[in-house]
């Protein structure tokens, strides 16, 4: 007889989630995580009276309500607003791309004027096959958005040339002839209000839960105490990387407390130049409208992932995208092992995408 009915490894959103729905279901469940806190990539650290985004800046949105009623029921968000700001030589530009953004570029004032100076770049540039992301982003918006704004800080962010990255890894970018600095598209937006900790301590409210266990470390025991596993880690790390190692980027956050009690005016201000190593600061109190007295900031660095750094972002270029399928072909012939979250799947999702996920699995 086992003991559990789930263990779940990685107290992250999705795992936090499925522990949630799991537990509502009247399963006994066990959640359990490598690190000395709940709440993956989402925890934060009070400082200062101030919740710090310890993994970096996260916001929650969806144009989805059932998510958005998922999530409110557990806390209630706030309005927050993500209107990032790009820093290029000391000159300020908002993101997106938007009017307020061509007239500080060019200093025009209609969206006729700014279509006409973007189409004429694209059609100097002549590209009609873009080889790469460099060739890709010109053929999109033209050279100077591109020089100035998206050139610098990705190279930075992939730690490659503009040249030598894939030009599918930008699709598309979003281009707005309106005067609106609001970053996301979609209908609900926001923070939970007292910070993200609330979220997962509501959702793992009465499940079991044990941190600074090592799923691979006790793996022969784990797997033997519940009825099915939900696998929230690297995906290759469970088969014992017996096709190679997936890349990821990672990051470094340098943490300063300041005396003074608004550094920056805004959450997110991205440095989109490559003379600066960091790609953005990120101010934790405006996530908040926060009033404290002192103010924390994060200077970001993305870095290559090498082991004993934590994976944040999948390199989802063909070479790897060829190496996961051959463990996804694997993890599809488990029975009683599910594969959730961007570790475990290697995608790149938002966290509405991960609470959408996690309440469309069939909890048995």
């Amino acid at each position: 007889m086992k003991e559990y009915d789930y263990l779940v490894v990685g107290a992250g959103l999705y795992g936090a989630v499925i522990a949630f729905r799991a537990r509502q279901a009247g399963k006994k469940v066990l959640v359990i995580d490598k690190r000395p806190h709940i709440g993956g990539n989402l925890y934060c650290e009070n400082i200062e009276g101030i919740n710090v985004h310890k993994y970096g800046a996260h916001i929650f949105h969806t144009s989805n309500k059932k998510v958005w009623d998922f999530v409110n029921s557990i806390v209630e968000f706030n309005r927050y607003t993500n209107s990032p700001i790009a820093n290029y030589k000391g000159k300020l530009y908002n993101l997106p791309f938007n009017m307020n953004t061509f007239y500080a570029l060019w200093g025009t004032k209609s969206p006729q004027e700014a279509k006409e100076i973007i189409e004429r770049q694209r059609r100097d540039a002549g590209i009609e096959n873009p080889k790469n992301l460099e060739e890709q982003a010109i053929s999109l918006v033209g050279k100077d958005i591109y020089e100035i704004l998206i050139k610098g800080y990705t190279e930075k962010q992939w730690g490659r040339k503009a040249t030598d990255i894939p030009a599918f890894i930008i699709k598309r970018i979003p281009v707005r002839f309106t005067f609106d600095n609001n970053y996301f598209n979609d209908t609900y937006q926001g923070i939970p209000i007292g910070g993200y900790n609330k979220l997962i301590d509501g959702l793992l409210d009465g499940v079991e839960v044990k941190c600074n266990i090592d799923f691979h470390t006790n793996r022969q025991i784990l797997e033997n105490i519940a009825h099915k596993i939900v696998y929230t880690g690297p995906i290759d790390e469970y088969y014992n990387y017996c096709f190679g190692k997936l890349e990821y980027r990672t990051l470094r956050f340098e943490e300063e407390i300041l005396e003074c009690d608004n550094y920056q005016g805004n959450a997110v201000v991205n440095y989109t130049e490559a003379d600066v190593p960091y790609t953005r600061i990120i101010e934790h109190k405006h996530f908040e409208f926060g009033t404290q007295p002192k103010t924390v900031i994060s200077k970001e660095y993305s870095s290559e992932w090498h082991e004993g750094c934590e994976p944040y972002y999948p390199v989802n270029d063909e070479k790897n995208e060829k190496l996961c399928n051959q463990y996804m072909s694997l993890a599809q012939k488990e029975s009683n092992v599910y594969f959730g979250g961007r570790l475990a799947e290697y995608k790149y999702y938002d966290m509405h995408q991960i609470v959408e996920k996690a309440l469309n699995i069939n909890i048995i």
